[in-house]
């Protein structure tokens, strides 16, 4: 059982949603503009948003942006438009997962366990890593550079945390888009773990053809060590 905010201005999809998910044992709010969602966010204290984008009064990435200024709640974006552009948008501006309409009701449970799986990762009571001068500390979900903090979102946390238990080990896209998605590889899946290596290695300082850290191993996937590791 979860506490979902869904934010959609359709009457005949939030019925759907309220029902589907209701149906499972969540519990459910539902708000039809953006300015709602966001003030029942902050009072409703939901474990997962599911956001439309097409909102009446705001679009669905400005709620988006404004929504990750005060909490890290999991956002799935629940919409219609599927073309790169917008799920790129998505992505960078916060959502944990992108499900296009239309959508069964057992693909969207999986993608809710999923993100709500995700974001319990760190309280388990796993010991901080160190991997030369980069430290990440699952407990607090924060990541130091030469000392310096990183700031970072949920998903890129998750992808470095990933790569992190297993250090010096070969990560594959496919074991990427699994353990930070939660999803089988293809559909675009791929473009998704690159999009999110470049954000990771931009503000860890460093980027492809430069590694410090994230060393790519061509044609199999990414793994984490420590400077000069390639040398």
């Amino acid at each position: 059982m979860a506490r979902v905010l869904v934010v959609e201005d359709d009457p005949a999809i939030g019925r759907l949603l309220h029902r589907s998910l209701t149906d499972r044992g969540d519990v459910v709010t539902l708000a039809a503009t953006g300015a709602a969602g966001l003030s029942m966010a902050l009072q409703e204290q939901p474990e997962v948003v599911l956001l439309d984008l097409g909102l009446p009064d705001l679009s669905g990435l400005e709620v988006l942006t404004m929504l990750r200024a005060v909490s890290q709640v999991p956002v799935i974006v629940v919409t219609a438009q599927d073309d790169d552009h917008t799920v790129v948008r998505a992505l960078d501006s916060g959502a944990d997962d992108y499900l296009v309409k239309p959508f069964g009701s057992e693909q969207l449970a999986a993608r809710i366990r999923a993100v709500l799986r995700r974001s319990a990762q760190g309280s388990s009571g796993e010991s901080a890593v160190r991997i030369g001068e980069l430290e990440i500390d699952p407990a607090s979900r924060r990541v130091r550079v030469d000392g310096e903090q990183v700031e970072l979102s949920r998903k890129e946390f998750d992808l470095l945390w990933l790569l992190a238990t297993r250090p010096g080990e070969v990560v594959t896209k496919r074991e990427m888009l699994a353990g930070v998605w939660g999803l089988p590889f293809g559909n675009g899946g791929d473009r998704t773990v690159d999009v999110h290596l470049s954000w990771l290695r931009r503000k860890l300082g460093e980027n492809a053809a430069e590694p410090r850290y994230l060393h790519t191993v061509r044609g199999v996937g990414v793994r984490l060590a420590p400077p000069g590791s390639d040398d």
